[in-house]
C-alpha cells in the first residue's frame, strides 16, 4: 500500500533510480518523445487519446511525490506566455520559477543525458511540454 497520490508503477520505477540533478520530461501530445529526449531515457506512455491524461495531472502526482528544484518550459518563438504556464506555476512548489526556452533549445536540453524519465501525454493544449529537475530532500 503506498501513502502517494502516484500509484503508475513504472513512474514510481523510474523515479526510484532517479536522484538530486535528474530531470523528468512531462510532455504533451505533439512531442516527438523518441528522438526528443535521449535513448537511456524511460518512457512512460500516458497518452490514452486526445486530452487525456494532462501534462498538469502527472505534474501533480509527481509534485507531490518527490522534490524538484528547476521546470523549463518551451515557448513560442515571440517568447508569450501560454495559457498553460499559470497552472504550472500553481501546481509546482513555491519558488520554482518557469525557465522559458525556445523549441529547439528545449529539446536540447531534453535530450541531455540527465533526462532519465520521459512521461508521454494525450495534452492537447500548445507548448503544454514541461522538463523538471529533480531536488533532494532537506534535512
Amino acid at each position: 500500500m503506498l501513502r502517494t497520490k502516484l500509484n503508475q508503477p513504472e513512474i514510481l520505477g523510474a523515479l526510484g533510480t532517479m536522484g538530486h540533478g535528474s530531470r523528468i520530461l512531462i510532455a504533451d501530445g505533439c512531442y516527438p518523445f523518441v528522438t526528443g529526449s535521449p535513448p537511456t531515457a524511460r518512457r512512460v506512455y500516458l497518452n490514452l487519446s486526445p486530452g487525456i491524461v494532462r501534462v498538469t495531472d502527472v505534474l501533480q502526482a509527481i509534485a507531490a511525490t518527490v522534490p524538484l528544484e528547476e521546470a523549463f518550459v518551451m515557448v513560442p518563438p515571440d517568447g508569450a506566455e501560454q495559457p498553460v504556464f499559470a497552472e504550472f506555476r500553481r501546481l509546482l512548489p513555491s519558488g520554482i520559477e518557469l525557465q522559458k526556452l525556445q523549441r529547439f533549445a528545449f529539446y536540447d536540453k531534453s535530450r541531455e543525458p540527465d533526462t532519465a524519465l520521459v512521461v508521454a501525454t494525450g495534452d492537447e493544449r500548445n507548448w503544454a511540454n514541461l522538463l523538471l529537475t529533480m531536488g533532494y530532500i532537506k534535512h
